[in-house]
């Protein structure tokens, strides 16, 4: 996958958190271990099939790790790795700017 990855850093960071669902997912995640049903309550209005698709595409970029449960019913464990942790900084400047832009925003429709 290295051999794959565009050579602008900024490039590779979106390709790897582009869309608004992994953001999510890494925000839920943030706080520890979480099991499918509880990432697709706490996301909110996400299909399983979505849910699935990019939990796969994370667990084959290192930031998801899966964890299953040799239980009758299975039982599977979302937890970042130490790469999908170390994108906490990247997630604190994405909510301090959005709350800086919100409170912008707010002012000027006064």
């Amino acid at each position: 996958m290295i051999n794959e990855l565009p050579n602008c850093p900024v490039e590779t960071t979106l390709l790897l958190i582009s869309n608004r669902w992994k953001i999510l997912i890494i925000r839920d995640l943030m706080d520890g271990k979480k099991r499918f049903g509880e990432l697709k309550h706490s996301i909110g209005n996400i299909s399983q099939k979505v849910l699935t698709a990019n939990l796969r595409d994370m667990e084959a970029q290192n930031l998801v790790h899966r964890k299953v449960f040799p239980e009758v019913p299975p039982r599977v464990e979302y937890q970042l790795t130490e790469i999908g942790y170390s994108l906490q900084p990247v997630l604190n400047s994405l909510s301090d700017w959005g709350e800086n832009y919100k409170s912008k925003v707010a002012e000027s429709t006064l």
